[in-house]
């Protein structure tokens, strides 16, 4: 996944704001908080940050391509670095974005989820 890709599917999903910030890291944002970074590595590679759940996070520090997040990690957090993408990880990347943003949706305050319409039960 190029960061333009990576840009494009974070915009598609309700809600986000984009930011860059962080050393022209590119920020993706529900509710004012963060849930997806793309920015170029070392060698100037694609590499994307994400949180995950605690199984995701133990599972992904296991594999190749995965590693535990520079800062966020190191304080406890669970976020993963993906910095070897390729056509047939881009599909998993997908889904672990996905998730990171509706992990941090459901922290925002209810007051906050209701004014973006998100995590809502369809009325009867």
């Amino acid at each position: 996944m190029t960061l333009d890709e990576y840009n494009a599917f974070c915009h598609a999903l309700p809600a986000t704001t984009y930011v860059v910030q962080w050393h022209h890291s590119h920020v993706w944002k529900i509710g004012g908080k963060v849930f997806a970074i793309g920015s170029l590595n070392r060698e100037g590679q694609p590499a994307f940050t994400f949180k995950t759940s605690v199984l995701n996070f133990d599972f992904l520090s296991e594999h190749s391509g995965y590693r535990p997040a520079p800062y966020f990690a190191s304080r406890g957090m669970k976020w993963i670095q993906h910095d070897h993408s390729t056509a047939e990880t881009d599909e998993a990347l997908r889904y672990y974005l996905t998730e990171s943003y509706r992990i941090v949706s459901l922290g925002l305050s209810q007051r906050m989820q209701r004014a973006l319409g998100l995590n809502q039960s369809p009325s009867s």
